[in-house]
């Protein structure tokens, strides 16, 4: 498969985005000090700190880097988990979930500084990741993440009704917080950019190559796919959401645990400056406390990169079009008519409480999954930490909780029903506003 013939999603980011690096496809037998499996965030973020230490490394990419979930999101950069606080995975995990919960705090400053260092062109701006509360008792959810975060150094702040509708524009939320470490990338032009560097920094990366399954022969690990294999000492499985999607074989246990579940993206027309003076002026990106997700981010040509869901049948799109337009007009009356011209989806990885899990595979062998819709970020700044297990770094020095795969009871049918828990998080949102 050539790469002009990957499908990729006609999505504002494959629409606006240059072409990433010509990449072979694996033949044959090589040879790695470690081989990723993977060529999303962690695993491009994974090989090239590896050769920033001189380690040599192969990745194996199923399509080409950023066609899943790393170049399908919205791009929002975000240094926090969906739903658990520091106190939440400092208890379950002790002092690895501290180490974690550093890691996070971090992570959006990981990702930024490091598009800075090696002059990635993907559409950085740091301003800021702004959580607003769509009820008045939901405020209490801020308070508990600026008490909590702040306690771990993070430059979190906690915002008044009025402070949040200057910086939104928008009288539709009570309050909230703000993180002024995160904001927004342009995620396809991330993961082409990272993908460059590592080829610049003499690692190897090899496209349409879909992995078959993994094995340990000796002291060595065997990666199969079609038309080749990688024999490496060390193994890092980075394919998150996307594991169980080309091989049923590849990694089981971590397929089985984690929860694909489709996230819609969509892009309207560019705004008109007028509209952008008064809808979120500073430009930072917004998700905010429904379980229904609403949130919206400006792209580099002025676009609202925003999404939804719909459950059902019929066109989604052109339902998702109607729905989230009204959506954005009742937030922000001024912006006038909304029209879309890309609406795009991808896999997030979720797991049942909404913490990520991290795992020795065997020896010399590790992977994750279950970004729960903050993998921008996290997988980013995971990659550090994977190429230095994999180094001999000690794992008292990493924020890397490892735990056995635990998969989720009837995985297959869970699969089907969980696009209707949009239902469920409808009507809660719909309680709390009464």
């Amino acid at each position: 498969m050539d790469t002009a013939n990957v499908p990729w999603p006609k999505s504002l980011w494959a629409g606006v985005t240059p072409p990433g690096p010509d990449l072979p496809e694996l033949k044959g037998s090589v040879e790695a000090d470690v081989v990723v499996i993977g060529g999303g965030f962690t695993g491009l973020s994974t090989a090239l700190h590896l050769r920033e230490a001189g380690v040599d490394v192969a990745v194996v990419e199923a399509m080409e880097p950023g066609w899943g979930a790393s170049g399908r999101n919205n791009g929002q950069v975000i240094p926090t988990l969906s739903r658990p606080d520091p106190e939440d995975i400092i208890k379950r995990y002790g002092a690895a979930g501290e180490r974690l919960v550093g890691l996070i705090r971090d992570s959006a400053s990981i990702l930024f500084d490091l598009t800075r260092r090696y002059q990635i062109q993907a559409e950085a701006e740091q301003n800021g990741w702004i959580q607003p509360v769509h009820s008045p008792g939901r405020i209490k959810i801020a308070e508990r993440r600026v008490r909590q975060w702040s306690k771990h150094g993070a430059p979190v702040e906690l915002l008044s009704r009025e402070q949040m509708r200057g910086l939104l524009g928008s009288d539709a939320w009570f309050g909230g917080f703000w993180n002024k470490t995160g904001g927004h990338i342009n995620p396809l032009a991330l993961a082409r950019g990272l993908a460059r560097v590592v080829l610049e920094q003499g690692g190897r990366i090899y496209a349409r190559s879909p992995v078959e399954s993994y094995e340990r022969k000796g002291d060595r690990w065997i990666v199969k796919t079609k038309n080749g294999e990688v024999r490496a000492r060390s193994l890092v499985v980075a394919t998150n959401a996307y594991t169980g999607e080309f091989s049923k074989q590849l990694s089981p246990g971590i397929a089985s645990e984690v929860m694909p579940v489709l996230s819609w993206q969509m892009a309207t027309q560019p705004l008109s400056d007028e509209a952008r003076k008064t809808i979120i002026p500073g430009r930072q990106s917004m998700s905010d406390t429904h379980g229904e997700l609403y949130f919206a981010r400006y792209d580099a040509r002025n676009r609202l990169v925003t999404g939804g869901n719909v459950v059902g049948l019929g066109d989604k799109t052109e339902r998702l079009k109607v729905m989230v337009a009204e959506r954005l007009k009742r937030l922000w009356p001024q912006i006038g008519d909304v029209q879309f011209d890309y609406v795009w989806n991808g896999y997030v990885g979720m797991t049942a409480d909404f913490l990520p899990r991290m795992h020795k595979l065997g020896p010399n062998a590790y992977g994750w999954t279950g970004c729960n819709g903050r993998g921008v970020a996290l997988s980013v700044a995971l990659g550090d930490e994977f190429s230095k297990v994999v180094r001999g770094v000690p794992e008292s020095e990493l924020a890397l909780p490892f735990s056995e795969p635990v998969p989720i009871a009837a995985h297959g049918l869970m699969r089907l029903l969980a696009p209707f828990m949009l239902l469920v998080y409808r009507r809660r949102d719909a309680k709390e506003m009464a």
